[in-house]
């Protein structure tokens, strides 16, 4: 059911910093030295995360800017694509900090209200992300399979209607991670001085469920649709016959695009998924190679949303045109007093992704 499908990347996982031995300095009842263990932990995750969330940010953003300023790219596919920049710059703000500092500090310093807000956030942009790629890689096989019918299908109104229902839809399926998250303090192990908590699911609440669940809308389904649609694009594509060698080319160039997109969705979030519905079942090792195994990744299902901008719109010539329009032609045109720019920006390509 969809109503159970949410649960929060980083409060899924057990705080490595957060235990209930409160000595420092041994080797706790795993058989490691959890201080080491912290050391490397503090260094690592501020470097990685960082550079993945500059970089996220900076690439969605400039995608946000690039079709915003040509209106001439406004076509259905552009419209998703900057739907998932949107997606991805509000998942990379709103998980990578609070991923971080749960890994790094030994509890939660935002608060229960926050930690509630947080993982619905974290839920909603997860899910807009994840199903934005469905909603392209459906924009693409109309395009491809049915080319005359989907015309009155694929409209720019249409497109912001499904992402609006979209929107709307995760919204109020997402609402129960307000319920079943909250910051839970370890009162067996705290000591008077010391405050270890946690923002995650709470424990009256069937966290092998949820993680499952999660693993199967988030995952599992969109990788079956996204292969499906473009299978079903490509068998289309090769059937065709008396085709020229530019179609040829495109054909080459269309496939390699569609195992880039799939190859890169599977291979990032696949690791990370395995390893919280491990974790969910108990049967997740703890061990300084395991933890390091873990914030590899999150590193890699992080980076996800910074390669996005990549492959879905700088691997396109409208997208670099239009780029290099806004950094080459703004200037110029305000040291010449010439017109508006838009009578530049909106002479680029306006062609889809292949």
């Amino acid at each position: 059911m969809l109503q159970e499908m949410g649960i929060a990347l980083e409060n899924a996982m057990i705080n490595v910093t957060s235990t209930s031995d409160p000595v420092q300095n041994d080797t706790n009842d795993y058989g490691f030295d959890r201080q080491q263990v912290q050391r490397i932990v503090e260094v690592v995750v501020p470097l990685f995360f960082g550079m993945i969330g500059i970089l996220g940010f900076v690439g969605n953003c400039l995608v946000v800017t690039v079709v915003a300023a040509n209106p001439g790219m406004r076509s259905t596919t552009n419209i998703l694509i900057i739907n998932l920049a949107v997606a991805d710059l509000l998942f990379v703000i709103f998980c990578i900090p609070f991923t971080a500092t749960d890994f790094v500090l030994p509890f939660w310093p935002f608060g229960n209200i926050w930690c509630k807000i947080v993982q619905y956030l974290i839920i909603v942009t997860a899910f807009a992300s994840v199903y934005t790629l469905v909603l392209m890689s459906l924009d693409r096989y109309l395009a491809v399979v049915h080319p005359v019918t989907s015309r009155s299908w694929r409209t720019e109104n249409h497109a912001i209607l499904a992402i609006c229902i979209a929107w709307a839809m995760i919204f109020a399926i997402s609402t129960p991670a307000l319920v079943i998250h909250g910051e839970f303090q370890d009162m067996d192990g705290a000591s008077s001085s010391e405050n270890l908590t946690a923002c995650r699911i709470l424990p009256q609440y069937d966290w092998p469920f949820f993680q499952t669940s999660f693993f199967l809308t988030s995952y599992l389904l969109p990788l079956m649709l996204i292969c499906y649609f473009y299978i079903c694009m490509l068998v289309r594509l090769w059937r065709r016959s008396r085709v020229s060698a530019e179609s040829r080319r495109g054909r080459r160039r269309v496939t390699r695009l569609v195992l880039v997109v799939v190859g890169v969705f599977a291979v990032c979030w696949c690791p990370i998924q395995v390893i919280l519905v491990t974790k969910s079942l108990n049967v997740y090792p703890l061990t300084p190679a395991t933890i390091m195994v873990q914030i590899g990744s999150h590193i890699l299902a992080y980076m996800n949303s910074c390669i996005n901008p990549f492959l879905y719109a700088f691997l396109s010539d409208s997208f670099r045109k239009a780029f290099r329009k806004i950094i080459y032609c703004t200037p110029r045109s305000d040291q010449n007093r010439q017109g508006p720019v838009t009578r530049t920006t909106r002479a680029s390509s306006t062609g889809d992704i292949p």
